[in-house]
């Protein structure tokens, strides 16, 4: 049963009510530096990543690291005034969000709306990956940053 924000009533698991969540695409990490938390992860669990790139769209630095059939995404801020820049002022290093791979982030963002939670984007932007990616504040649930992740074909 789901209640509260507009919502009542059973709600299919694994569901956003048509929006169906796909997979844990990632646990997103913040790290002051990026080169020795790679280094951490790859002395400690014997991993490599998969990608490394700068995303200058969400002011980070990242690399992803494969887990199963998710990632671990190491984010370095590219500046103090960025938002992992900012959450690292307050919070330190640490846990930054959790990322669900969704079909369709518009309609994912749609259902959103409808139903009343507390968006921190509207509309998707670009993310890592080639992905299309959109915030869920914190706030709304759980107190955990949510980010919904479509990624590109292919």
């Amino acid at each position: 049963m789901v209640q509260g924000r507009g919502v009542t009533g059973p709600m299919p698991a694994n569901t956003l009510g048509s929006v169906k969540l796909l997979n844990l695409d990632h646990v997103a990490i913040a790290v002051a530096d990026l080169d020795a938390a790679i280094d951490g992860y790859r002395r400690r669990y014997r991993v490599e990543p998969v990608s490394r790139e700068r995303v200058e769209s969400q002011g980070v630095e990242e690399a992803m690291i494969p887990v199963g059939g998710s990632f671990v995404q190491l984010l370095q801020p590219l500046g103090p005034e960025t938002p992992v820049g900012r959450f690292m002022s307050k919070k330190g290093e640490g846990l930054h969000h959790v990322a669900y791979a969704v079909v369709s982030i518009d309609a994912a963002l749609e259902h959103l709306s409808t139903v009343g939670a507390r968006l921190v984007d509207t509309e998707a932007r670009p993310g890592g990956r080639g992905a299309r990616v959109a915030f869920v504040h914190p706030a709304d649930l759980g107190g955990t940053l949510i980010e919904l992740v479509e990624l590109a074909d292919g």
